[in-house]
C-alpha cells in the first residue's frame, strides 16, 4: 500500500485529526541508513510525526525540523519536512544495539535517554518560530504530546510506531494527531478520554489490515467525521552534486588552496541520505581556477 495521510475533523470540526501510514517511509530511511531494529523505531517514529507536522504547513517554502538530543547510546535524532510532507532525516548512531523492554518491545526510550525536544518552523518570517521541552519518555509520542501542550497550547493525543520485522525490514509504520481546537464538542472530549486507551497500538491496527479510514473510523466510533483530503509523505532528501559543490566553493579560495594541498580532495557527506561526494584534485583544482578568474 502507498503511504498517505488523511486530513479530518470530527464533531463538528471542532478536533482535527491526521491519520497516517508510513511503512514505506520508514523503511526507505531504514534501507539508507542501515539502522538496527531500535534505531529503525526511533527514526521511523520521528519521521512519521515529521510528516504529519508537514501536512499543516501553508506555503510550499514552510519547513518543520524537529530536533531530539538525548543522554541514550543512540545520540540524537533529526526530521524536516515540507508542506508536501516530503520527510528527510537520521539518527546520531544508527547501529545502537538494546534489549527489549520489560514489556518485551524495542526499547526506543531507553535508546533516546533524557533530554531535549526541539522544534522549528521557518515560515517565512524573520526568524523562524521555535519551541524546546524536556523529553517526558523518550518514546517520541509521549514527548510531541507533550510539546504541543507547552509550546503551542493545544491538547492533543499522539500514536506513533513501527514494526520490524525478524528480517529488521520495516512490517508496519504509522500513526495519528488527533487536536483539540476551543470550544471542543464535550461529547466527543469524554469519547476520546473513554475511548483511546482501550484500542490496540497503531502499528497493530496496521498489521491487521486497517486503511488510515479505518482507524479514523475506529477512533471516533459513533461520531461524525469529515475527511477532507489525502497527502502522499515520501523519504526525499533535497542534496545533489551540484548543490555539495556550491557548499564546497563557500568555503573560499584560501581554504580550497589548502584542502588541495594537504587532502588532494575533499568528501562531503549528505547526513540525511547517507550519500558522499567526492572532490578529487582536478575538481578542485577547477574550482581554484575559477574563483581567481573572477
Amino acid at each position: 500500500m502507498q503511504d498517505y495521510i488523511i486530513r479530518a475533523t470530527a464533531g463538528n470540526g471542532s478536533v482535527r485529526v491526521f491519520v497516517a501510514t508510513t511503512k514505506n517511509l520508514a523503511g526507505k530511511a531504514r534501507e539508507l541508513h542501515q539502522t538496527t531494529p531500535v534505531a529503525t523505531a526511533a527514526l521511523g517514529r520521528l519521521l512519521t510525526a515529521a510528516s504529519i507536522m508537514g501536512a499543516t504547513l501553508k506555503n510550499d517554502s514552510d519547513i518543520i525540523t524537529l530536533i531530539i538530543k538525548g543522554d541514550g547510546p543512540i545520540g540524537g535524532i533529526v526530521a524536516t519536512t515540507n508542506n508536501q510532507s516530503q520527510v528527510k532525516g537520521y539518527v546520531f548512531q544508527p547501529h545502537v544495539i538494546l534489549p527489549k523492554n520489560n514489556i518485551g518491545k524495542l526499547d526506543v526510550g531507553g535508546a533516546v535517554g533524557s533530554g531535549t525536544l526541539a522544534v522549528s518552523k521557518d515560515l517565512g518570517l524573520k526568524e523562524p518560530v521555535s519551541g524546546q521541552v524536556a523529553l517526558v519518555s523518550g518514546e517520541i509520542a509521549e514527548d510531541i504530546t507533550y510539546y504541543f501542550a507547552v509550546s503551542e497550547q493545544t491538547p492533543s493525543s499522539v500514536a506513533l510506531g513501527v514494526l520490524v520485522d525478524v528480517d529488521y525490514s520495516v512490517k508496519q509504520a504509522g500513526g495519528y494527531i488527533i487536536q483539540v481546537m476551543p470550544d471542543a464538542d464535550e461529547a466527543v472530549l469524554a469519547h476520546l478520554e473513554k475511548h483511546l486507551p482501550t484500542l490496540p497500538s497503531i502499528t497493530t491496527l496496521l498489521d491487521e489490515g486497517n486503511t488510515p479510514e479505518d482507524i479514523l473510523a475506529l477512533l471516533f466510533e459513533g461520531h461524525d467525521t469529515v475527511i477532507y483530503d489525502k497527502i502522499y509523505p515520501a523519504f526525499a532528501c533535497s542534496c545533489s552534486l551540484e548543490k555539495t559543490r556550491k557548499v564546497l566553493l563557500n568555503v573560499g579560495l584560501d581554504e580550497l588552496k589548502l584542502i588541495l594541498e594537504e587532502d588532494k580532495g575533499a568528501n562531503l557527506h549528505c547526513h540525511f541520505c547517507n550519500t558522499d561526494y567526492y572532490f578529487d584534485e582536478d575538481a578542485i583544482q577547477e574550482m581554484i581556477a575559477g574563483i581567481e578568474k573572477q
